[in-house]
């Protein structure tokens, strides 16, 4: 799921969630919605901008893990 690939990238940059949202101007806790809700690929792309990874980092595996 996007929310869990994200906070697993946050742990191995040792970076919170919460400081992705503070720093890119989101309401907190809307990152941990996105596994219910999708969020509008711009919002995906300041993330994975925001934690230095290719988008394709986090939709590829998060859509892998719905497969499984």
């Amino acid at each position: 799921m996007l929310y869990e690939r994200i906070k697993e990238i946050c742990r191995s940059k040792k970076i919170s969630v919460r400081r992705i949202e503070t720093d890119l101007h989101f309401s907190y806790g809307s990152i941990g919605k996105w596994n219910k809700n999708t969020p509008s690929i711009e919002r995906v792309k300041m993330v994975a901008n925001y934690l230095g990874v290719d988008i394709g980092e986090l939709i590829n595996d998060s859509l892998e893990s719905n497969r499984s």
